[in-house]
């Protein structure tokens, strides 16, 4: 009997073993998971579409109406597509094959860019390790500056998925900001063009919301 109930014991615990092997996604946690159970959460890079910019514009001008709403919230993607598209007019003439997500709340952009129209690769203190072409990652927030004016700030800067210093960032900026920024836009941020009556803009959870100036 000591032996079956000893058995017993052992097939109960095995089970156990196995049940908490495949939940444990629900209780473990995510900083201690193996790469595969976390790459679920990791951010979904969008192309940049004509729709989105659309749908966020078309929530834009709610606000613009005297009765409308006071603020408005729009997906990231929609978001993204909105003021990206707005960014990539400073962007080098080579960037190609923009993509966009939001995460938290902070906004991503990534795109193909010739580096020797950020300065080559020895500004950007990776001689020998970048090619012609490399994917740059743009990541920061938004805010808005003054009325008309926003600004995305720039937290980080990736090229081929590493960091380059930010001291470096206002350098960058410089080597293709086209014309001087509008007064008030930090060194390391580059000027959104944005609809006078938007009076804040807030990032969370993947989401944007735009408030309406009611001063």
């Amino acid at each position: 009997m000591g032996c079956l109930v000893r058995l017993g014991c052992l097939m109960v615990l095995a089970i156990a073993a196995v049940i908490g092997w495949f939940t444990r996604d629900r209780w473990v946690p995510a900083r201690f998971l193996p790469h595969a159970a976390v790459s679920a959460h990791a951010p979904t890079w969008v192309p940049l579409s004509d729709s989105g910019a659309s749908r966020a514009r078309t929530a834009l001008e709610k606000l613009s109406q005297p009765r409308g709403p006071v603020y408005q919230t729009i997906s990231g993607a929609d978001a993204a597509s909105f003021v990206f598209r707005e960014l990539a007019r400073e962007m080098p003439p080579s960037t190609d094959s923009i993509e966009a997500t939001v995460s938290g709340d902070e906004l991503s952009m990534r795109a193909n860019v010739k580096l020797s129209e950020l300065g080559g690769a020895d500004a950007l203190g990776a001689v020998g390790l970048l090619g012609d072409r490399e994917r740059v990652q743009f990541t920061g927030t938004m805010r808005v500056v003054q009325p008309g004016v926003g600004e995305f700030q720039m937290r980080d800067v990736k090229v081929r998925g590493l960091s380059i210093p930010h001291g470096m960032i206002a350098t960058l900026i410089r080597r293709f900001e086209r014309g001087h920024p509008p007064q008030g836009v930090d060194a390391d941020a580059l000027p959104v063009p944005l609809p006078a009556y938007i009076g804040d803009i807030r990032v969370a959870n993947g989401k944007i919301t735009l408030y309406k100036n009611v001063r």
